[in-house]
């Protein structure tokens, strides 16, 4: 099977600045996420930015990086930019590689590619079981609720579905009941180009405003999210400046 792999990277970071150019090892953070990428056999490669600096970093290394516009608001509208620049045709297959992912393992990779393959959805994503109640309550960590189909039905930041009789009974418990289908969302995307092209010209929706979750627009717009489970929890990205020491120290080490 034939895809290829975008990695947004948005240069001025609120939490990180220049993140894309985090020092890991000897090589920015945007290679190290690309040399990952590469191990999952796409047939292309690519680095989205809207920042000089960050497109000389990936090109001195080898790779192909494409010039976008600084006002995209997601990574998203990235890829879709970079789609209509390709000119890739409507089935081509697109994944989004987080651009503060450099441990990402290149099987999740294939995993949501083959998802998006195989279920002929409009976009393919990843989920994760919940067991920790903690997590489950947390509104950072982002649930899915599926449907008999595989396909999502919703994304929220709230605790969904949420189990009354056992909360009621339980209270304060830290697991959640072996039944309940609770689901983590992994944000890595699989898209059909045809999608792309469609989504940047898709109005916002008010869940997704509420809710500060872009894939809640392609499903108010009545688009098919495919949802595959992956069977251990993916490494964490980089987001702060605490996150950027753990993983230099971490680069240190190989």
């Amino acid at each position: 099977m034939q895809f290829k792999i975008v990695i947004p990277a948005r240069y001025a970071s609120t939490r990180l600045p220049a993140k894309p150019l985090l020092d890991l090892g000897g090589k920015p953070m945007v290679v190290r996420v690309a040399e990952r990428a590469r191990l999952s056999g796409a047939d292309e490669v690519l680095v989205a930015s809207d920042h000089a600096e960050v497109l000389d970093a990936a090109r001195q290394h080898g790779l192909r990086a494409v010039l976008t516009r600084s006002e995209h608001a997601s990574g998203t509208d990235r890829l879709a930019e970079v789609v209509a620049l390709s000119g890739w045709s409507d089935e081509t297959i697109v994944v989004n590689v987080q651009g503060d992912e450099p441990l990402i393992d290149p099987a999740l990779i294939v995993l949501t590619a083959c998802r998006l393959a195989e279920s002929g959805a409009d976009i393919a994503t990843v989920a994760h079981r919940v067991a920790d109640a903690a997590d489950f309550f947390n509104p950072n960590i982002v649930k899915v609720v599926l449907a008999a189909s595989g396909d999502a039905m919703y994304f929220s930041r709230a605790p969904i579905p949420y189990a009354r009789d056992h909360f009621a009974r339980e209270s304060g418990g830290e697991t959640l009941p072996p039944e309940m289908l609770a689901y983590r969302h992994v944000g890595i995307y699989a898209y059909r180009a045809r999608f792309l092209r469609t989504y940047a010209e898709l109005a916002s929706s008010p869940l997704e405003s509420l809710e500060a979750l872009e894939q809640l627009r392609a499903l108010w717009h009545g688009f098919r999210i495919s949802v595959a489970i992956a069977d251990h929890l993916p490494s964490a990205g980089v987001d702060t400046p605490e996150d950027a020491l753990r993983m230099q120290e971490w680069f240190k080490k190989v």
